[in-house]
């Protein structure tokens, strides 16, 4: 990964802005939503932003990376 920007729909945001990542998928139930099915990326500032399965683990992935990632087993246990 050479910068810390990624696109998510039609907007490029830097990580540093994101604060978490929804793992399951939108749902109210309401009959006007526009993101049913759509995972919510979280930002700063109160802002969100609305990705699919494959920018929402395309975000994960970048995220991983840029915060040093691993696998998660081998971080601290915080249970």
């Amino acid at each position: 990964m050479t910068s810390p920007l990624i696109k998510i729909d039609d907007k490029h945001l830097p990580l540093s802005r994101i604060v978490w990542v929804s793992d399951v998928p939108h749902f109210c139930g309401e009959d006007d939503c526009l993101h049913e099915g759509d995972y919510e990326v979280r930002l700063d500032v109160d802002d969100s932003v609305w990705a699919n399965r494959f920018e929402r683990d395309r975000v994960v992935e970048c995220l991983e990376v840029w915060y040093g990632g691993g696998a998660e087993d081998d971080g601290p246990e915080w249970t």
